[in-house]
């Protein structure tokens, strides 16, 4: 089930208002604004999921550039969660912290 990646929102919209503003295009399975676990405050961007997977593209139709909330919102299909190495992606060297001498 594809999910739409919603960009651009402004920090006063809520995960009910998310919901209330894709709901005209078709019944709305879950939306979600993402915040920042330590602040609580919004990153600016969210995920909306419909019932009928059909409605994907005619929100993305309707809704990309369309005024939230006082910003204009990108709504795209969100991709899938790449597997990000646990260490930050500085790559490892087997736990030591110092580098080998090559003399």
């Amino acid at each position: 089930m594809a999910n739409l990646f919603i960009g651009s929102l402004a920090y006063a919209t809520t995960d009910e208002s998310l919901e209330a503003f894709f709901a005209t295009v078709g019944p709305v399975k879950s939306a979600r604004v993402i915040t920042d676990r330590d602040t609580n405050r919004s990153k600016g961007f969210g995920f909306v999921e419909f019932e009928d997977e059909a409605n994907n593209q005619k929100a993305i139709d309707e809704l990309n550039g369309k005024e939230l909330d006082g910003r204009a919102i990108n709504v795209t299909v969100a991709r899938p969660r790449e597997d990000k190495p646990r260490d930050g992606g500085r790559g490892g060297n087997d736990g030591g912290s110092f580098r080998q001498r090559s003399w």
